[in-house]
């Protein structure tokens, strides 16, 4: 019993080797020598709490394994203690592989331009190509093929890089001028494009027109509507009056016709009164009525014009703060970094679309984008929507393509038919020969959308 607790109480589960100090098993009769004998100190007794003790054979199999493993490999022999960590393990692999590869060299070595080193061989792999008595390894197939696949990457890649397109700050360059309200400006055009469908209850405040109001129209047609508005923008180039004169007379024009119904007789003073109050609101120079009563070879009276513009007036409930096409192409063609052949293009563009009536079912931002879509084809020769231009008008190239399509077609026949004064107008050096560009055509292709559409 005593010398149970005085050996094993610190060893729960314990087997002693054999060659401890002092074999009580033999010598049972001196008990308390033997006690006095295994006493161990406390950090003893710990560490064999930790770790188990060493086993009694470790040295003899050490010996046994070293002795195998520098027969077997001549390398000096390796405890068996040791961790086999991921680098150790690869030492014993590549010592195992060693005879293999010493065998093969003869045959790599007698491949033209082939080095080997200790442990590796390198390849050439033309070479060995074109060595036709030895196959190529699978491995050098594969690797070759891996290669070739990161390279192809790499060039997707840098070609992905070169092709992303950044939006351009416009504004940049006018941060520092008061007069471009750079502050206000993302502001001011959103409110621009609310108001063109924006309606308050007994006022309308939109810019848009019904596109078949004339169907409320008993005595007019779209045909005469055309001709009064062809004849308005030759009075105004004769009156040298400001571009945003013309957008807005049109527009008052339409907006009028849109509740009121008109005698032929009476469209052309609708227009002239239209023209009257558009000066009024942005020429700084008026022209006086009797001007106006000239130049209509005095169908009118000069009372004739004060009533309908009374009348007018009243009917659009004074609102004449509308945004037009020529609005939105000011900030579009800066957002197209355009030069002035591609402005002047532009409006003669959308300046034939103020003549068509089919034209009133596209509200006027569109317009504005899409003529200037028409003109950087024509001008390239190929499609051109930048990132820049898409952001600052909130449309695709896929959404202008419709109205662009029309466009061309106006630009094709605008020197043929009866209304032809947008076309003379821009035939002259002021608008730099405009009308003579030649349209783009490739847009009416069927054959070319549909590579365009397979492609993408």
């Amino acid at each position: 019993m005593a010398k149970t607790a005085g050996s094993d109480e610190n060893y729960p589960g314990l087997i002693r080797p054999s060659n401890t100090r002092g074999d009580m098993g033999a010598r049972g009769g001196k008990l308390t020598e033997s006690i006095g004998q295994n006493r161990r100190a406390l950090s003893t007794i710990n560490r064999n709490v930790i770790g188990p003790p060493p086993y009694p054979r470790v040295v003899h199999k050490r010996g046994v394994l070293a002795e195998h493993n520098a027969t077997a490999a001549n390398i000096p022999p390796i405890p068996v203690h040791r961790p086999i960590t991921r680098k150790f393990a690869a030492q014993m692999a590549s010592k195992q592989d060693q005879p293999l590869i010493q065998e093969t060299k003869p045959v790599v070595n007698s491949v033209p331009k082939a080095s080997a080193s200790e442990d590796c061989v390198i390849i050439d792999v033309e070479d060995y190509k074109s060595n036709g008595d030895y196959p190529v390894p699978m491995s050098v197939q594969h690797t070759e093929a891996m290669l070739e696949e990161i390279d192809r990457m790499d060039a997707e890649f840098e070609m992905e890089d070169i092709a992303v397109e950044q939006v351009v700050d416009i504004d940049s360059v006018d941060k520092n001028n008061p007069l471009a309200v750079v502050e206000y400006i993302d502001d001011l055009y959103a409110y621009y494009k609310r108001t063109e469908f924006y309606f308050i209850i007994r006022m309308q405040i939109s810019s848009c027109v019904p596109s078949n109001y004339m169907a409320q129209q008993f005595d007019i047609n779209e045909r005469m509507r055309g001709i009064l508005i062809d004849w308005l923008i030759e009075v105004h180039y004769k009156f040298e009056l400001m571009d945003e004169t013309l957008y807005l007379t049109v527009n008052l024009i339409d907006r009028f016709l849109t509740t009121v119904s008109v005698v032929r007789k009476k469209l052309q003073l609708v227009g002239v009164t239209a023209m009257l109050l558009a000066c009024k609101y942005e020429e700084v120079s008026v022209p006086v009525v009797e001007d106006l009563i000239l130049i209509s070879d005095r169908a009118y009276s000069r009372n004739d014009v004060l009533e309908m513009e009374s009348l007018m007036i009243n009917t659009l409930q004074f609102n004449l703060s509308v945004p037009t096409a020529y609005v939105f192409m000011r900030r579009f063609l800066k957002a197209a970094d355009s030069n002035k052949k591609l402005e002047l293009l532009s409006f003669f563009i959308v300046e034939l679309c103020l003549v068509e009536y089919e034209m009133l079912r596209f509200p006027p931002s569109l317009l504005a984008a899409a003529a200037i879509f028409t003109a950087q084809c024509s001008v390239n020769g190929f499609k051109k929507w930048t990132k820049t231009c898409e952001r600052h008008t909130n449309y695709t190239e896929d959404q202008l393509l419709e109205c662009s399509k029309l466009m061309v077609t106006f630009h094709q026949k605008a020197g043929t038919g009866k209304l032809t004064g947008v076309h003379r107008k821009y035939s002259t050096s002021k608008y730099g020969y405009a009308a003579k560009s030649q349209p783009a055509l490739f847009l009416l292709d069927a054959t070319f959308h549909s590579k365009i559409d397979l492609a993408r």
